[in-house]
């Protein structure tokens, strides 16, 4: 299973959520599913303005875990 780690990321650097969407131009409603994890089909846009904007690796963002 894949798993966004989207909320782990944000609180350990103490980012909130609406500073994301604003510094990535994405609605705050998107950044709050992927938050958490309640999106089904990952759009590469959305990741990569995430990556941009945070400075990190998509590998932060998203884990596999075995089901």
């Amino acid at each position: 299973m894949i798993r966004l780690t989207l909320d782990k990321y944000l609180d350990s650097h103490k980012i909130s959520r609406y500073s994301l969407a604003k510094s990535t131009g994405i609605r705050y409603h998107i950044v709050n599913n992927y938050y958490k994890n309640a999106v089904v089909r990952y759009d590469s846009d959305v990741l990569n303005r995430f990556c941009t904007a945070l400075g990190c690796d998509v590998c932060e963002l998203i884990e596999y875990q075995k089901d």
